[in-house]
């Protein structure tokens, strides 16, 4: 059973972030940060990012469920999170978001908690304002965390490039020993043909992984390593250093879809893992879901048949 431990859904993006617009426009198109950017596939003429969509990708592809997180740049989705949730349970696992970037988030994520989120998801690597970083330490940071560590629900966090949180997250852990946490990006790591200086210390990402209740998703691979693009053997090569630092059952595959679809299919974001001569048959089940089906408590996951292509 293959489980996406991290992805994307939104009915329409229309927000601002630190005075900056994002903003539907057509054929799949966002105004992203000062520019259009194809956010989406091209044929989702409307904008629309559905869990149906994503569902029918999910079925072709053979993926049985996902985790769906939140980001900024998206928007505030919550009311729709809540939504794909009651109506698909067996097959997605949504995240709240509260507006970390102000004072007095704590009663939103209390309440986002109360009404049943089973995750709460934290854009770290966006946690800045005119006033500069939002620390994830701050008394109210605190509050939440440990919170979710009583009532058990999950953190998604992606956190900056290298190590500028990586203290702070690690005290997080120290104080919430029982609070699960899914670190996202694969810790930003460095993509090939890079400079190594550019993200020395996206390890140290990684080695928070060495706390029981923590786990290393790899939403967003495709992405750091589209330059080298399919099969990707430098970002193979990066989850065999990860296991060597963490062990394999602290990895969990995560596609960042749909936005990274827009360079390749939705089966292409983790079928390099299931064709590399790399890896062993057990390591492509650990990273490929047995360790989010452990670590997310999914239920009664479905096995979905292969679809022969008309091409074929």
């Amino acid at each position: 059973m293959i489980i996406d431990a991290h992805s994307h859904l939104w009915l329409r993006q229309d927000t601002v972030l630190n005075g900056q617009v994002i903003k539907t426009t057509k054929n799949g198109r966002s105004i992203f940060f000062g520019e259009e950017v194809q956010m989406i596939p091209p044929f989702i003429i409307d904008g629309r990012n559905s869990a149906e969509v994503f569902l029918s990708n999910m079925d072709y592809a053979q993926v049985s469920a996902a985790v769906v997180v939140q980001e900024f740049i998206d928007g505030f989705q919550n009311d729709y999170m809540a939504d794909v949730q009651q109506r698909f349970p067996d097959r997605f696992i949504t995240c709240g978001m509260a507006d970390y970037l102000n004072p007095g988030f704590f009663a939103q994520a209390k309440s986002l908690i109360d009404s049943g989120f089973k995750g709460m998801a934290i854009p770290g690597h966006r946690l800045f304002n005119e006033a500069g970083w939002v620390s994830l330490t701050s008394d109210e940071m605190m509050r939440m965390f440990k919170l979710m560590e009583e009532k058990d629900v999950f953190l998604s966090m992606a956190l900056a490039d290298g190590d500028r949180q990586v203290a702070e997250m690690e005290e997080v852990v120290q104080e919430c020993p029982k609070l699960r946490v899914a670190i996202a990006h694969f810790g930003m790591a460095n993509p090939p043909q890079t400079p190594p200086w550019l993200n020395p210390d996206w390890k140290r990402q990684i080695q928070l992984a060495i706390h029981e209740n923590v786990m290393i998703e790899s939403g967003g691979i495709t992405w750091l390593y589209n330059s080298e693009f399919y099969p990707y053997p430098s970002a193979v090569r990066a989850i065999r250093e990860a296991a060597d630092l963490v062990g394999w059952e602290r990895l969990m595959w995560g596609s960042d879809y749909p936005r990274t679809i827009t360079a390749i299919t939705y089966k292409m974001s983790y079928d390099f893992i299931t064709k590399s001569v790399d890896l062993t048959a057990k390591q492509k089940s650990l990273f490929l879901g047995e360790n989010a089906e452990r670590f997310y408590g999914f239920k009664n996951l479905i096995e979905l048949p292969y679809v022969k292509n008309m091409s074929e």
